[in-house]
């Protein structure tokens, strides 16, 4: 398992703290302290990298910090910032086919709460398995 460090910039807003990723636009979080903020870029991050493997794209290597304003957009660098902080983040072997049996209504009913939220019945799957592994 390949483990990666990236660089997080957390900004503080109207209702909070936001954090994006330089080395991967479109990944943000962002929570009501820094503290929760910077639990909330652990899981973005993860889901961000777990998608792009799944569509094949291409990871990024992590800019170093003393290189991150070489990748900051414009507008990220004049937003005054809070914080800089490594997320780390398991890179996944690779995707993997199964077949799984379960009863019509369940599927039903994942689906509706997947797309409540924005997922897809895979990933919400996954997501249930790891918090399930992570309370037990």
């Amino acid at each position: 398992m390949e483990i990666r460090y990236y660089v997080a910039v957390a900004y503080l807003g109207g209702e909070g703290f936001g954090v994006v990723f330089p080395d991967l636009p479109g990944c943000t979080s962002g929570g009501r302290t820094l503290h929760e903020a910077a639990r909330q870029a652990e899981e973005a991050l993860t889901g961000h990298v777990e998608l792009m493997l799944r569509d094949g794209e291409p990871l990024p290597e992590p800019t170093p910090f003393d290189r991150l304003d070489e990748v900051m957009t414009e507008d990220a660098r004049e937003e005054p910032e809070a914080a800089r902080f490594l997320v780390r983040v398991e890179i996944p072997a690779r995707w993997i086919r199964i077949n799984l049996s379960m009863t019509e209504n369940l599927v039903a009913r994942i689906d509706q709460s997947a797309r409540e939220i924005g997922m897809s019945r895979s990933g919400y799957l996954a997501e249930a398995a790891r918090r399930m592994m992570e309370a037990g």
